[in-house]
């Protein structure tokens, strides 16, 4: 099976709470593997199109259950870096009656805030034709000198970028830090998949979904997913790509258990979508239906969908 795909990212603890309510108000917890570009990876070798991941973790058990979780779904570990002088990264979910959820991260120093510069060498990433990276490396650490360093090669060389803000603002400084750090990071992005909320917030204009994405393509991008929730998603791809035009997609009424990693999934499925050469409407549908198909079973990594189940969601 073809790995033309790089993932690069964290890899974390996640503790689901046994009831929904605030955190001062939950009892328990259970711990599940997780982290957005983690989830992405695991996403795409369930939909069959195993990456290659590259993630940091401590050498601690937490850091040891990650590395086994990810080969366990059917990732290579070669990738997957031990650090022995860090920690790795938790972080606690609270949901409220709907299934949405709030973080609370554990992060400091750790693991994934250490990735270096340089640890994917120039033939490695000659094999691969697409890169997928978040947002959450670049907020600090060695990890963003990293990220950052990983787009420019990756863009020099022609590679399809795609990126995922997925906006944390307690893992930021200041506003204005993370405005400029990812306005910068999408001068190297092809595909970007975000919310509406978040494309404000790094001062994107419009008077619709449609025209603040518009506005995001003057950024970098080509090619920009906007989802919204319950409301499904739209899509907009520049002339000058295959997928030229723009697309809607209403979404699907799935039973809601939990939203954790529904976003992870919808960017898989889009990447899967423009990668078996989807026109921007089909990879839209699909990718709401990976994103919805997510949401029905509790924890991240542990509820995205194999391809059959996507296949009888859409049906």
């Amino acid at each position: 099976m073809s790995h033309d795909v790089l993932i690069a990212g964290e890899t974390l603890i996640d503790f689901l709470p046994t009831a929904s309510g605030p955190i001062d108000a939950v009892e328990g917890f259970e711990r599940r593997p997780g982290g957005a570009p983690a989830n992405v990876a695991v996403a795409l070798a369930r939909l069959e199109h195993t990456p290659t991941f590259w993630t940091r973790v401590g050498d601690d058990p937490f850091g040891r259950y990650l590395r086994d979780a990810l080969c366990d779904h059917g990732l290579s570990d070669r990738y997957v870096e031990l650090d022995p002088d860090a920690k790795t990264s938790l972080a606690f979910v609270t949901h409220d009656e709907t299934g949405d959820r709030e973080f609370s991260f554990y992060r400091d120093g750790t693991a994934d805030t250490r990735l270096e510069p340089g640890r994917i060498d120039d033939d490695v990433l000659a094999d691969h034709k697409w890169v997928h990276v978040g947002g959450v490396t670049l907020s600090s650490g060695r990890s963003r000198e990293a990220t950052l360093e990983l787009l420019e090669r990756t863009a020099e060389r022609g590679c399809t970028v795609s990126f995922d803000p997925n906006e944390r603002p307690e893992l930021w400084v200041d506003d204005d830090t993370y405005r400029r750090v990812v306005r910068d990071a999408l001068a190297s992005v092809d595909v970007l998949k975000a919310t509406a909320g978040e494309l404000e917030r790094l001062g994107f204009e419009g008077d619709s979904a449609e025209e603040i994405a518009r506005d995001a393509m003057t950024a970098g991008p080509s090619v920009v997913f906007v989802t919204r929730g319950s409301e499904g998603a739209i899509a907009v791809a520049d002339d000058g790509t295959p997928w030229a035009g723009t697309a809607s997609h209403p979404g699907y009424e799935p039973d809601v258990v939990d939203t954790t990693g529904a976003g992870d999934a919808f960017v898989a499925g889009a990447i899967a979508g423009l990668r078996e050469d989807r026109d921007l409407a089909e990879t839209l549908a699909f990718a709401n239906a990976v994103g919805a198909a997510a949401t029905t079973a509790a924890g991240a990594m542990a509820a995205l969908p194999t391809r059959a189940a996507v296949t009888s969601f859409e049906d």
